[in-house]
């Protein structure tokens, strides 16, 4: 089956983050998100679509867009906290296995003394072992509780978390179990991180379930580095551009993971601030479908 394209809310700057909400109601948003030529979305903050599945349904089926999953950030590096994650990430999982939807997607939650150094984050700011063992034992069991309901549990690595460089991102994947926690790979994350995403896809591709596909203006993301800027900042500078628009080699990508046999979905993502003058989320995600259709032929 070809690689099909979505999109999702964050596109629209709704985000699981205090400040960015968006400007549109979620009918507005899905509209929006077919208009622009997507034809699946992912679920955006818990609340923000429709929590009772069959409003859900019907919602995505009146605009013939299917739900692929959600995003559900983790407070990794909390033990006392891995309960309430727990519960939180069920919550989610309930909803998308009685709407239909296929992934899982969990991330460790931003924490502020990583946001403050997002994109120079090195050695001495990791996690220490301790911390690392708790986390792959909450992300195993929010995973197999996942797959007994019906969905593929897949892990984001995210600026400002503590999963966010190379070094990181390939620890996580030491000590977790392929069979059951799989990659969804942010191009966009990965290159904030310090990373190659056309390396991680050819290295990785048989643990890449999922994938985001988001682009950097490269000069956007020196200055963040150089000047230390914070990530949410670092948005509102416009870090994340259209696709084609930045950095990151997206037929390398796909190329790679074509070759593997990928043929899953690739979510569409430009996180914006649409508060800010001059930010246009519907024309920005048509003219990112449009450069996939004309350059990766997606």
């Amino acid at each position: 089956m070809p690689i099909q394209v979505a999109t999702a809310p964050v596109s629209w700057g709704i985000m699981e983050i205090e400040g960015f909400t968006g400007q549109k109601s979620y009918g507005e948003v899905l509209d929006e998100m077919v208009e622009a030529g997507y034809a699946g979305t992912e679920l955006g903050p818990y609340g923000f679509l429709p929590t009772a599945p069959h409003e859900l349904k019907r919602e995505l089926e009146k605009r013939r867009l299917t739900l692929l999953g959600a995003f559900v950030p983790l407070p990794l590096g909390r033990p006392e906290r891995h309960d309430e994650g727990l519960r939180s990430a069920m919550e989610v999982a309930r909803l998308l296995a009685a709407a239909g939807a296929p992934y899982l997607v969990l991330a460790g939650e931003m924490d502020p003394r990583r946001m403050a150094i997002a994109g120079s984050a090195g050695s001495g700011d990791e996690f220490r072992q301790p911390q690392w063992d708790a986390a792959a034992r909450l992300l195993a069991v929010i995973a197999g509780e996942a797959r007994a309901l019906g969905l593929r549990s897949v892990f984001h690595h995210h600026a400002g978390t503590f999963v966010e460089t190379p070094r990181e991102v390939a620890h996580l994947l030491e000590i977790t179990d392929p069979r059951l926690l799989g990659v969804c790979l942010d191009t966009g994350h990965y290159a904030y991180g310090g990373g190659d995403p056309v390396t991680f896809a050819r290295t990785h591709a048989s643990r890449i379930r999922h994938l985001h596909l988001k682009d950097v203006q490269p000069a956007v993301l020196a200055e963040v580095r150089r000047d230390k800027i914070p990530y949410l900042d670092a948005i509102r500078r416009g870090v994340f551009c259209e696709l084609g628009a930045g950095c990151v080699d997206f037929p390398g990508v796909i190329g790679a993971l074509r070759n593997a046999g990928f043929d899953g979905w690739a979510v569409f993502e430009q996180d914006v601030d649409p508060a800010l003058p001059g930010v246009s989320p519907k024309e920005s995600a048509a003219r990112s479908r449009a450069y996939l259709r004309r350059v990766v032929e997606l």
